[in-house]
């Protein structure tokens, strides 16, 4: 298993990837791998893969990556 980043770790390569011109979705792909990494060795109580992509991407948001808006939710 690949070892755990920092924060500031992961903010930087997500920065890095912005200045190099990819996409907001490929830079908050930072924060997702992260997360999904968390969950699978045990960090998080969440459930399955789809709760750590929100999770996530909540925290590109919060960092100021320009992720797209949270979809709506049909019942």
């Amino acid at each position: 298993m690949a070892k755990s980043r920092s924060e500031s770790q992961v903010k930087r390569a997500a920065r890095s990837r912005r200045r190099r011109g990819n996409k907001a979705s490929r830079a908050a792909g930072e924060y997702v791998k992260e997360e999904i990494r968390h969950v699978r060795s045990g960090k998080h109580g969440a459930k399955n893969p789809k709760q750590a992509i929100a999770i996530g991407l909540s925290k590109a948001r919060r960092a100021g990556i320009p992720v797209g808006k949270k979809k709506r939710r049909t019942s």
